[in-house]
């Protein structure tokens, strides 16, 4: 038996956010990628996240969240005129990564602040527990 439901429930939220995390410190690092292991410009990538129901004991269910998902952004990347780009065309166009690093920031902190208010449920719930502990001495 958990004593603390409350950390089964945000150790999901805590990884998803952590993912997030990950994936947006991928697109800053890639925001002038030209060139790919698959071809042409790096492509965005975008977490998704989805509901998932977490059985306990006894039969009660909690739901929780995970990544259901990481997919790249359909958006086209800008074109630059820059003849003297290794990757630039015949008519002297690069196609860059449709990364935008404002949007970029934005996520990255709200992820932060998602893990960081997550974290604070986990360490409350401990605080809780360690109460509970208390009480029965």
């Amino acid at each position: 038996m958990n004593l603390i439901p409350g950390i089964d429930i945000t150790s999901g939220a805590l990884s998803a956010q952590k993912m997030r995390l990950d994936i947006v410190a991928q697109n800053i690092a890639n925001a002038q990628t030209t060139r790919t292991a698959e071809g042409g410009a790096y492509k965005r990538q975008i977490v998704s996240f989805e509901t998932e129901l977490v059985k306990r004991a006894g039969g009660a269910s909690l739901s929780t969240v995970r990544i259901g998902g990481v997919t790249n952004d359909k958006m086209p990347g800008q074109q630059v005129y820059n003849p003297q780009h290794p990757d630039a065309g015949a008519d002297g166009l690069v196609n860059m990564p449709n990364v935008n690093l404002a949007y970029e920031m934005v996520d990255l902190i709200t992820a932060s602040r998602a893990y960081e208010a997550n974290l604070s449920v986990v360490k409350a719930a401990r605080g809780l527990a360690n109460k509970v502990f208390e009480i029965g001495k």
